[in-house]
């Protein structure tokens, strides 16, 4: 039987975690979490310092090739395989594998990522964000002839039963209501980089209820999300509504 490789790419502080505690409930599906990360960290220079960065590199192989390989297109003991990727991690690695798997963007209101974000990293760069990458995995998905599938963060807090339905839909997997709730906690696809990200999921069973930032938005934030507003909107046809 043929597996199923399900990629998420993602942008940081988009529920990209609570989508994959749903997969890993189900009884078919084997989790991943960043499996590209240390190969981020090792290859981008140009970025801000991230928690836990040492003990990521420790943790995972450090090789993207061989990660691509080895675990995105190596042999697996379930039928589908789910990867939750931060876009951004993309770097220094040729794509072409990307049309052996199923591809799933998840983005979100950059004005409310980029508030969520500066409160674990004060200082970084559009390309920190996910948007450019994104927009550039999008251009990649249609050149390969295919039509991309894109989750809108909120949406899917809003209604996740009727997201997941259409996502499952579109992946041709049948949907699970195991895939609505998980127990609170650490899980055993989480990296080691958890303790200093996840800690509103971690205290979730399900998704939570979409609640708006209320704060304001701080000014020097502003120039960074015009530009990313425009990205976010160049991939809004594609949402699954």
């Amino acid at each position: 039987m043929e597996t199923k490789r399900i990629s998420l790419w993602s942008g940081p502080r988009n529920v990209s975690t609570a989508l994959m505690y749903s997969f890993a409930q189900r009884n078919d599906t084997e989790a991943y979490d960043e499996p590209l990360y240390a190969h981020y960290l090792i290859h981008e220079k140009a970025r801000p310092e991230h928690p836990a960065e040492s003990e990521i590199i420790a943790a995972q192989e450090n090789r993207g090739e061989k990660v691509i390989q080895e675990l995105f297109l190596g042999p697996s003991k379930s039928p589908i395989r789910f990867f939750k990727n931060m876009a951004h991690h993309l770097v220094e690695l040729e794509w072409g594998f990307l049309g052996s798997l199923n591809n799933v963007l998840l983005t979100r209101d950059p004005k409310e990522m980029l508030m969520s974000y500066k409160n674990t990293i004060p200082e970084f760069k559009i390309s920190d964000t996910g948007y450019p990458k994104l927009k550039k995995l999008c251009d990649a998905i249609l050149a390969l002839g295919q039509e991309p599938v894109v989750i809108d963060s909120k949406v899917l807090l809003q209604s996740p039963k009727t997201t997941l339905v259409k996502l499952c839909a579109k992946l041709d997997i049948p949907f699970s209501e195991s895939m609505l709730s998980w127990p609170a906690g650490t899980k055993e696809p989480d990296g080691v980089w958890a303790p200093h990200w996840y800690h509103n999921v971690h205290r979730s069973n399900g998704f939570g209820a979409y609640r708006p930032k209320t704060e304001p938005f701080p000014n020097e934030l502003q120039g960074i999300l015009e530009e990313c507003q425009l990205l976010y909107n160049a991939l809004s046809p594609w949402v699954l509504k």
